[in-house]
């Protein structure tokens, strides 16, 4: 195993996760449910999510050249980018069911 491409990639993902959206999700579940429940919930989803990633990019690597999925990497991500700042500013943007859903207790559904 290579241990040096391990740590760079725990690293990579553990601290592109800190303050991402999935991780606010868990706190606010965790906050209302039971935390052992979220954590194996969450920790499942992660799990699936990263075994779709990597059979895709090991599929695609060998399908299309390095030069292709960079270049389409960067403008999928600028586009999603732009699509986050404009929701986020735009007029009427809707919170409500985001706070309602932060208020809810077991106690207050």
């Amino acid at each position: 195993m290579n241990w040096k491409l391990f740590a760079a990639t725990f690293w990579l993902i553990f601290l592109a996760e800190l303050g991402d959206k999935t991780q606010l999700a868990v706190m606010l579940q965790s906050a209302v449910h039971g935390r052992g429940v979220v954590f194996w919930a969450a920790s499942a989803a992660l799990v699936c999510s990263v075994v779709l990633g990597v059979s895709l990019g090991g599929l695609l690597s060998k399908l299309v050249s390095e030069r292709v999925i960079h270049a389409v990497g960067g403008a999928v991500f600028i586009a999603f980018g732009i699509w986050m700042l404009y929701a986020a500013v735009r007029p009427g943007a809707d919170v409500e069911p985001i706070l309602k859903a932060a208020e809810q207790t077991p106690d207050n559904p």
